[in-house]
């Protein structure tokens, strides 16, 4: 960073920032945790001579804080697959169910927002299709920060809901599905190949938020890769030349996101594995009513306060399920 020529490539340039950013903060985290340890030893020093017990119930309540910190840090430590650090692409689409799974996109569009804004990621929205009546149709965001991809990857799946649906007038209990999709975000460090003659691309009229250019100029970008019938779209910047640079780069993630699971594919067939796809493979149930419970059928982790889920606190299912990758 100290070279002169630096800031001559600009992309670049804020790739390694980003880098040494996330390395900075693994050191200053490691930092705190080797100061928090030294003053509970020197805590618990005090307790052995004198019996206090709020001094005790102190302690222990520090000790059970700094186990659970250490074990979320050596969870970041872990991740060291090869895309790990990079921003994650996210994608939520609803089941069939109009209106009701429409609205349950938009609640985990919420949920994968706040978690995002807690852990200091930026979250920008690349394409945003809203449902006709309420909730979201589509929606496509680029979460930015380091290991983003490592932790979101553990969201990919489908999600299940069971609630008393606020759309029926006759109280009945619903049960709506919503998928979500997570890839990484590739720049130019990944060779994929990618022919112009297998590219349909179209332009639109934006229709999300994004101020005055939404619905007067033609600057949305859909881009279809003909051979897969992969389709991508990106609508968040006012200059269709940027909107199609970010669709690209959405376009490279599916491509190799769809090569690794062909490569997953052949070597299930080989073990003889067998893997239901569609629906009824939800890897999470979110439980309103009867009772209020969420739970991850991949870990069996069980969590009774849906509302704090509901509100981003998914770290427990996020780091059951990777260390559960892990052993």
């Amino acid at each position: 960073m100290s070279d002169p020529a630096f800031w001559d490539d600009q992309e670049n340039a804020q790739k390694v920032i980003n880098e040494v950013n996330g390395l900075k903060e693994l050191v200053h985290t490691l930092e705190r945790h080797e100061e928090t340890h030294e003053n509970l030893e020197v805590s618990y020093e005090l307790v052995k001579e004198e019996v206090d017990e709020e001094l005790h119930a102190e302690l222990e309540g520090e000790v059970k804080q700094l186990a659970e910190d250490l074990n979320a840090f050596e969870l970041q430590m872990l991740l060291s697959e090869p895309y790990d650090k990079h921003n994650a692409i996210l994608e939520l689409h609803p089941g069939a169910g109009g209106t009701e799974s429409q609205d349950w996109a938009s609640m985990l569009l919420r949920m994968y927002t706040r978690w995002a804004e807690e852990k200091g990621f930026k979250v920008e929205t690349m394409d945003y299709l809203p449902g006709d009546e309420a909730g979201v149709k589509s929606v496509t965001l680029n979460i930015q920060g380091h290991n983003a991809y490592g932790y979101l990857k553990a969201e990919k799946g489908v999600h299940r809901l069971v609630r008393i649906s606020p759309f029926d007038s006759s109280g009945r209990r619903h049960t709506s599905f919503a998928s979500c999709e997570v890839m990484p975000e590739f720049n130019d460090e990944v060779e994929i190949d990618i022919r112009n003659e297998d590219l349909k691309i179209d332009t639109y009229r934006a229709s999300g938020a994004g101020g005055q250019h939404v619905n007067t100029t033609d600057s949305a970008v859909r881009i279809t890769h003909t051979p897969t019938k992969t389709v991508v779209t990106c609508q968040s910047e006012r200059s269709q030349i940027k909107n199609r640079e970010q669709a690209m780069k959405m376009l490279k993630s599916k491509l190799y996101q769809l090569e690794i699971e062909r490569q997953q594919q052949e070597l299930d067939e080989i073990r003889g594995e067998q893997k239901e796809i569609g629906w009824g493979s939800q890897i999470r149930s979110y439980v309103f009513h009867p009772y209020s419970m969420v739970k991850d059928h991949r870990t069996n982790v069980e969590i009774g306060n849906v509302q704090s889920v509901m509100d981003g606190d998914i770290n427990p299912f996020i780091n059951a399920f990777l260390r559960s990758k892990m052993n």
